[in-house]
């Protein structure tokens, strides 16, 4: 599976840098992401736990950073091991641009699979991995820019929930 998208980040290059190589954004961007641990450096262990039509699972596995250009561009692949629901692994090449009112965020996935969740289908599993993609990138672009106008204030009870725009606010 492949796709390629692009969004515009009201940040400047430096700041979305900065959040792409910091392990709590990561882990709050990535959907079903339990734990995320390590450095850009040596890369991350994380544990997320996803569920692909009928087949549910918990993946542990490593995500790298590679061929980083500061505030430009880097590679971000990673591979999970789901148990006996079977393998995961991708990687998205990442680059930064600037533009007037922010930083163009343009992005090439790819993704594949293995094990039971081969077997589920080729429809289903590009549906899955561009829709965790697009997740993925949406709440990046939440977590660096802050709330827009028409956000709404979270609801009753979820106080524990991270506030979007968390990262620029703590950096800014």
């Amino acid at each position: 599976m492949e796709l390629n998208d692009a969004r515009l980040i009201k940040a400047d290059p430096q700041t979305v840098w900065a959040a792409i190589l910091t392990p709590e954004v990561l882990k709050e961007c990535i959907p079903g992401c339990e734990s995320m641990t390590g450095s850009p450096q040596d890369g991350f262990e994380a544990v997320v736990v996803q569920k692909v039509g009928p087949v549910k699972a918990r993946f542990t596995g490593l995500v790298q950073l590679s061929d980083m250009v500061e505030g430009q561009s880097l590679t971000i692949s990673g591979e999970g091991k789901g148990g006996p629901a079977g393998f995961a692994k991708g990687g998205a090449k990442v680059r930064l641009d600037p533009e007037e009112g922010g930083t163009r965020l343009s992005y090439d996935v790819t993704a594949s699979v293995g094990g039971k969740l081969a077997q589920l289908g080729s429809r289903l599993i590009d549906g899955f991995a561009r829709k965790m993609a697009d997740d993925f990138f949406e709440r990046f672009q939440a977590a660096v820019e802050g709330p827009q106008e028409d956000d709404q204030p979270p609801e009753a009870g979820d106080e524990n929930a991270p506030k979007k725009g968390w990262f620029k606010r703590i950096i800014g």
